[in-house]
């Protein structure tokens, strides 16, 4: 009979920071990952920011002076630093050959300074959207952030006008909200479907355009905090988040007709405590926070949940102070092998 009476909960008692970091591509340009567990405590979850514009929207924008647009005062993410830029402006270097299509993409460098990166002439007067090719959008620098595209087919020198201009936004412009995302501070586990979701990760809602010099998606830069766990030596009953499952039925003429719903459970567990105040344990309730559980504390083998602590305490006459402790848990427990 398999019992876990040498089992283990550790919680959460501090955190480790690491400062912004590159995070790691998957290799679909939709999942990012960094680190393997973020703490989701208030003042240490996890800054996810993406290269891209922060403030400003429609940047560039005609004016007179040939070859030249103005650029609006903005401020943007590149390499988990915000720049703010002033309002300025910026020249492109036509072709030396009539008629012939080219792109410049006009960007913000890593230190906020403005360049303009130029794209291959193309053979024609046509356009091409794919980037790198001749009459294409330029791969601009990895940590560059593109503002706009300007897309020009003659050699001579004259204003640019604002149907030249291009900023669709993911297309033309990189924001750092565009496309938008979701994050998941422990992962899915060893059930998880994309072995990417194993451990903590973001995941876009689209994947990010190959537009940068590789051919590599924009950088995306997190900060996060990772848990410094803590054992709870006298411990008992731990049950992890996890889903259930309910079946309704509606009679309607002749049969029935069934459905499902699924619902998420709290963890829970059974703390004794000192005194009931001064306790590590006491000291986190009502914070969100990761639970560790080890079915054996000889083995590698252990559950994530992270929740939001509550404490059910009682202080008996005649046994141990002890707290039914809960965690509310926005997504299920997550099952690790080491």
């Amino acid at each position: 009979m398999s019992t876990s009476e040498n089992a283990k909960i550790q919680i959460e008692s501090g955190q480790t920071q690491t400062t912004y970091a590159a995070m790691t591509d998957s290799g679909d340009q939709q999942i990012f990952t960094a680190g393997s567990v973020w703490s989701g405590k208030s003042g240490f979850t996890p800054s996810i920011r993406p290269n891209g514009i922060v403030t400003g929207r429609t940047l560039l924008t005609a004016q007179t002076t040939n070859d030249a647009v103005n650029i609006a005062a903005f401020t943007a993410y590149s390499k988990g630093t915000l720049q703010t830029v002033s309002a300025t402006a910026t020249t492109i270097t036509r072709a030396a050959t009539a008629t012939k299509a080219q792109v410049h993409s006009v960007t913000m460098a890593s230190d906020g300074s403005i360049a303009v990166v130029e794209g291959t002439i193309s053979a024609t007067q046509a356009f091409s959207e794919t980037r790198a090719a001749a009459g294409g959008p330029p791969l601009i620098p990895v940590n560059d952030v593109e503002l706009g595209q300007i897309r020009v087919t003659t050699g001579t020198a004259a204003a640019i006008t604002a149907a030249e201009i291009y900023q669709v936004i993911g297309t033309h412009t990189e924001r750092y909200d565009y496309p938008g995302w979701n994050e998941n501070n422990i992962g899915e586990g060893i059930y998880a479907e994309d072995s990417a979701k194993t451990n903590s990760y973001i995941e876009f809602d689209d994947s990010l355009p190959l537009s940068h010099v590789g051919p590599v998606a924009k950088a995306v830069f997190a900060q996060y905090y990772t848990p410094i766990l803590t054992d709870l030596s006298k411990s008992v009953d731990f049950v992890p988040a996890e889903n259930s499952h309910s079946v309704s039925s509606t009679q309607v003429y002749g049969t029935t007709v069934g459905g499902r719903s699924t619902s998420l459970g709290q963890g829970s567990f059974t703390a004794l405590l000192n005194d009931g105040v001064t306790d590590t344990l006491v000291s986190q309730k009502d914070q969100i926070i990761t639970v560790k559980f080890f079915p054996d504390r000889n083995k590698t083998p252990f559950i994530l949940t992270q929740g939001k602590l509550g404490l059910a305490r009682t202080f008996p006459v005649d046994n141990q102070n002890q707290a039914v402790v809960t965690v509310s848990s926005d997504s299920v427990s997550a099952e690790f092998a080491s």
